[in-house]
């Protein structure tokens, strides 16, 4: 899928969430990393610190770690130990992430971020599952 179409894929989740923040991550399955394909509202210098996340690391290693959505309500506050320390340093409360399937196979994930602090519904995870869902059915036909 081309940077672009990912990019207006991206923005238009965000402009459905009221969000700030977006990142799109495809999985290397050989290598277990995760490399930033997409993003948009990231400071340049998190943007390079999460270029390449290994599975179970972060947020969206622990989406391909565990198979299934993660969310925060604040990551300025959250004692989960799941967002790493720099993850405080984006500026973002509420986020959710989610993985990008073909099948059962992930392809990769599907992560939004808003400034305020928001605990997502389950309508709107599974509002952004079928967003992911879009980008595995693009990648799936290249």
């Amino acid at each position: 899928m081309p940077q672009t179409d990912l990019k207006k894929i991206l923005r238009d989740a965000l402009a459905q969430f009221h969000s700030e923040t977006g990142t799109v991550h495809r999985l290397d399955a050989q290598t277990q990393l995760l490399h930033l394909v997409a993003q948009i509202g990231l400071p340049p210098h998190i943007a390079e610190v999460v270029k390449i996340i290994p599975v179970g690391k972060g947020i969206a290693g622990q989406v391909v770690a565990e198979n299934r959505p993660v969310t925060i309500c604040n990551l300025q506050t959250d004692t989960s130990s799941v967002a790493k320390p720099g993850a405080k340093k984006t500026g973002v409360g509420g986020a959710l992430c989610v993985p990008i399937r073909d099948g059962e196979k992930i392809l990769g994930t599907l992560g939004i971020g808003t400034r305020r602090e928001h605990t997502y519904t389950p309508n709107e995870t599974r509002t952004l599952e079928k967003i992911a869902e879009q980008i595995g059915a693009h990648w799936r036909a290249v």
